[in-house]
């Protein structure tokens, strides 16, 4: 073997390993919601399920919240997070939240709108597909079916 076969197949496997990465998932969530919404608490408890660290507001105002995070105008939930340097808007599935760490896209977050049945922190099973979106400067488009 020549003196370079050592450090190019070093160097080959670490970019390989670069290429391969994916980011972690946060640890820590703050999650904006109003008082009374039981269904917040939920999501809340289930992002604690998945090793999240939940820390709650419910005394802003939501609709400041959802403005100042660049949530599109009608497709707003009964809950903002805020995790990493993303927004999640609604009762979005965790798959969603594991693929966008995965990719690490140029965007401000994603959504679910509405409260669909099914959906962390709601009652009952999924009854349609959840329409999954993302968005950037209160622009929306299609981030995942599940």
């Amino acid at each position: 073997m020549s003196r370079y076969t050592t450090p190019l197949l070093l160097s080959g496997a670490l970019l390989l390993g670069a290429t391969t990465a994916q980011a972690a998932m946060p640890t820590e969530a703050t999650l904006y919601k109003n008082p009374q919404c039981g269904c917040c608490d939920g999501y809340g408890r289930h992002l604690e399920d998945m090793g999240i660290e939940v820390t709650i507001i419910d005394d802003v105002e939501l609709g400041k919240i959802k403005e100042a995070s660049g949530v599109p105008y009608g497709l707003g939930s009964c809950h903002t997070i805020e995790i990493g340097e993303y927004i999640i808007e609604g009762h979005v599935p965790m798959a969603a939240i594991e693929k966008l760490f995965e990719e690490q896209p140029d965007i401000d977050g994603i959504g679910l709108a509405g409260m669909p049945i099914g959906t962390p922190g709601m009652p009952g099973p999924q009854q349609a597909p959840y329409e999954v979106y993302q968005f950037t400067d209160r622009q929306d488009s299609s981030f995942m079916t599940l």
